[in-house]
Protein backbone atom coordinates (compact mmCIF):
# COMPACT_ATOMS: atom_id res chain seq x y z
CA UNK A 1 0.00 0.00 0.00
CA UNK A 2 1.62 3.35 -0.77
CA UNK A 3 1.03 6.74 0.88
CA UNK A 4 -1.00 7.36 -2.02
CA UNK A 5 -3.71 5.11 -1.06
CA UNK A 6 -4.19 5.21 3.05
CA UNK A 7 -7.82 6.24 3.35
CA UNK A 8 -6.50 7.97 7.17
CA UNK A 9 -6.26 11.49 7.15
CA UNK A 10 -2.83 12.67 8.34
CA UNK A 11 -2.81 13.18 12.38
CA UNK A 12 0.15 14.26 14.48
CA UNK A 13 1.89 10.93 14.39
CA UNK A 14 2.38 11.48 10.42
CA UNK A 15 4.06 14.79 11.14
CA UNK A 16 7.93 14.67 11.01
CA UNK A 17 10.04 14.65 14.87
CA UNK A 18 11.58 17.45 16.01
CA UNK A 19 15.13 16.42 16.88
CA UNK A 20 14.53 18.04 20.26
CA UNK A 21 11.74 16.10 21.43
CA UNK A 22 11.74 13.08 23.69
CA UNK A 23 12.22 9.98 21.71
CA UNK A 24 9.76 7.39 21.56
CA UNK A 25 10.79 4.73 24.11
CA UNK A 26 9.21 1.97 21.21
CA UNK A 27 11.54 3.06 18.29
CA UNK A 28 14.76 1.27 17.80
CA UNK A 29 17.79 3.14 19.35
CA UNK A 30 20.17 5.40 17.63
CA UNK A 31 23.11 2.74 16.13
CA UNK A 32 26.51 3.03 17.10
CA UNK A 33 28.43 4.50 13.99
CA UNK A 34 25.34 7.97 13.93
CA UNK A 35 26.85 8.38 17.23
CA UNK A 36 31.01 8.34 16.42
CA UNK A 37 31.44 9.19 13.13
CA UNK A 38 31.63 13.11 13.70
CA UNK A 39 34.60 12.30 16.23
CA UNK A 40 35.83 9.58 13.23
CA UNK A 41 35.74 12.23 11.00
CA UNK A 42 38.08 14.83 13.37
CA UNK A 43 40.02 12.23 15.05
CA UNK A 44 41.07 10.52 11.18
CA UNK A 45 39.87 12.43 8.38
CA UNK A 46 41.23 16.11 8.91
CA UNK A 47 44.59 14.95 9.52
CA UNK A 48 44.76 12.43 6.89
CA UNK A 49 44.09 15.26 4.64
CA UNK A 50 46.08 17.52 6.56
CA UNK A 51 49.02 15.87 5.86
CA UNK A 52 48.15 14.65 2.28
CA UNK A 53 47.88 18.76 1.66
CA UNK A 54 51.27 19.42 3.43
CA UNK A 55 53.40 16.99 1.27
CA UNK A 56 51.58 17.89 -1.89
CA UNK A 57 52.70 21.51 -1.18
CA UNK A 58 56.19 20.58 -0.21
CA UNK A 59 56.08 18.57 -3.74
CA UNK A 60 55.87 22.09 -4.97
CA UNK A 61 58.14 24.01 -3.06
CA UNK A 62 55.68 26.22 -1.52
CA UNK A 63 56.67 26.21 1.56
CA UNK A 64 59.68 27.70 3.07
CA UNK A 65 62.62 24.48 4.21
CA UNK A 66 63.10 24.84 7.70
CA UNK A 67 66.80 24.88 8.94
CA UNK A 68 68.19 26.99 6.42
CA UNK A 69 67.49 28.54 3.08
CA UNK A 70 67.93 27.11 -0.18
CA UNK A 71 68.64 31.16 -2.17
CA UNK A 72 71.69 31.51 -0.04
CA UNK A 73 73.77 28.18 -1.53
CA UNK A 74 73.33 28.72 -5.06
CA UNK A 75 75.03 31.87 -5.08
CA UNK A 76 77.87 31.29 -2.88
CA UNK A 77 78.38 28.16 -5.98
CA UNK A 78 78.04 31.03 -8.51
CA UNK A 79 80.77 32.80 -6.85
CA UNK A 80 83.20 29.74 -6.41
CA UNK A 81 82.35 28.77 -9.87
CA UNK A 82 83.75 32.41 -11.25
CA UNK A 83 86.71 32.28 -9.05
CA UNK A 84 87.77 29.05 -10.45
CA UNK A 85 87.71 30.49 -14.11
CA UNK A 86 90.08 32.92 -15.13
CA UNK A 87 89.13 36.19 -17.04
CA UNK A 88 90.03 36.55 -20.45
CA UNK A 89 93.44 37.40 -21.10
CA UNK A 90 94.47 35.56 -17.92
CA UNK A 91 96.71 33.05 -16.93
CA UNK A 92 94.95 30.48 -14.95
CA UNK A 93 96.70 29.88 -11.94
CA UNK A 94 97.17 25.90 -10.85
CA UNK A 95 96.78 25.32 -7.34
CA UNK A 96 99.48 23.51 -5.29
CA UNK A 97 98.82 20.36 -3.35
CA UNK A 98 99.61 21.31 0.65
CA UNK A 99 103.10 19.88 1.35
CA UNK A 100 103.55 17.37 3.88
CA UNK A 101 105.68 18.55 6.75
CA UNK A 102 109.10 17.12 6.47
CA UNK A 103 109.59 14.38 9.40
CA UNK A 104 112.11 15.52 11.72
CA UNK A 105 114.91 14.18 13.59
CA UNK A 106 114.92 12.42 16.88
CA UNK A 107 117.44 13.02 19.00
CA UNK A 108 116.82 10.39 21.45
CA UNK A 109 117.60 7.85 19.35
CA UNK A 110 120.63 5.52 20.58
CA UNK A 111 123.52 6.30 18.82
CA UNK A 112 126.89 3.12 19.25
CA UNK A 113 130.10 5.38 17.88
CA UNK A 114 132.27 2.73 16.85
CA UNK A 115 136.10 3.00 16.68
CA UNK A 116 137.62 1.02 13.71
CA UNK A 117 140.70 3.37 12.66
CA UNK A 118 142.50 2.52 15.89
CA UNK A 119 142.71 6.16 16.99
CA UNK A 120 142.98 5.97 20.80
CA UNK A 121 139.98 8.27 21.85
CA UNK A 122 138.27 8.77 18.35
CA UNK A 123 135.11 7.53 19.49
CA UNK A 124 134.47 9.31 22.82
CA UNK A 125 135.51 12.44 21.15
CA UNK A 126 132.91 11.74 18.46
CA UNK A 127 130.28 11.13 20.68
CA UNK A 128 131.19 14.48 22.24
CA UNK A 129 130.35 15.97 19.40
CA UNK A 130 127.35 13.94 18.78
CA UNK A 131 126.54 14.84 22.42
CA UNK A 132 126.83 18.97 21.68
CA UNK A 133 124.83 18.58 18.93
CA UNK A 134 121.58 17.15 20.96
CA UNK A 135 121.96 13.62 20.65
CA UNK A 136 121.43 12.23 24.21
CA UNK A 137 121.41 8.25 23.61
CA UNK A 138 125.12 8.25 22.33
CA UNK A 139 127.60 4.90 23.32
CA UNK A 140 130.85 4.21 22.41
CA UNK A 141 132.43 1.02 21.35
CA UNK A 142 135.59 -0.66 19.44
CA UNK A 143 135.58 -2.47 16.02
CA UNK A 144 137.19 -4.08 13.39
CA UNK A 145 136.76 -2.11 9.92
CA UNK A 146 136.39 -5.65 7.81
CA UNK A 147 136.25 -4.42 4.33
CA UNK A 148 135.36 -1.15 4.75
CA UNK A 149 137.02 1.36 2.74
CA UNK A 150 135.55 5.11 4.83
CA UNK A 151 133.57 5.50 7.33
CA UNK A 152 129.59 4.60 7.45
CA UNK A 153 126.75 5.81 9.12
CA UNK A 154 123.88 2.43 9.59
CA UNK A 155 120.44 3.12 10.82
CA UNK A 156 118.43 0.12 11.69
CA UNK A 157 114.81 1.02 9.66
CA UNK A 158 113.38 3.40 7.51
CA UNK A 159 111.71 5.53 10.04
CA UNK A 160 115.56 6.23 11.31
CA UNK A 161 116.72 8.10 7.72
CA UNK A 162 116.10 11.41 8.72
CA UNK A 163 118.26 10.88 11.90
CA UNK A 164 120.96 9.11 10.46
CA UNK A 165 121.67 11.94 8.15
CA UNK A 166 121.35 14.34 10.90
CA UNK A 167 124.52 12.26 12.19
CA UNK A 168 126.33 11.81 9.19
CA UNK A 169 126.36 15.79 8.72
CA UNK A 170 126.99 16.77 11.77
CA UNK A 171 130.44 14.19 11.67
CA UNK A 172 131.02 14.72 8.11
CA UNK A 173 130.68 11.41 6.63
CA UNK A 174 128.68 10.87 3.48
CA UNK A 175 127.80 7.24 3.30
CA UNK A 176 124.76 6.80 4.99
CA UNK A 177 123.15 2.47 4.56
CA UNK A 178 119.51 1.34 5.50
CA UNK A 179 121.49 -2.13 7.57
CA UNK A 180 119.58 -3.88 9.74
CA UNK A 181 122.37 -6.03 10.64
CA UNK A 182 124.83 -3.55 11.37
CA UNK A 183 122.10 -1.00 13.45
CA UNK A 184 119.93 -3.65 15.42
CA UNK A 185 119.17 -0.58 18.09
CA UNK A 186 119.10 2.41 16.45
CA UNK A 187 122.12 3.88 14.62
CA UNK A 188 125.69 2.70 14.42
CA UNK A 189 128.88 5.36 13.56
CA UNK A 190 131.75 3.10 12.05
CA UNK A 191 134.26 5.11 12.36
CA UNK A 192 138.23 4.62 9.93
CA UNK A 193 139.31 7.61 10.39
CA UNK A 194 138.96 11.14 11.94
CA UNK A 195 135.58 12.91 11.03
Amino acid sequence: MSKADYPYPPDEFDAPRSPDAPRDPYLAPRSWWSRWWPFVAVLVVVPTLAFVLVNLAARYDSLPIVGGDSGASEPAAEESAAAETPAEGETPVEETPAETPAPTPVLTTPVVVYNAAGIAGLAASTAETLTAAGFTAVTTGNQDAGDLADSVVYYGSEDLKVTADLVAQTLGIATVTLSLADAPGGISVVLLSAP
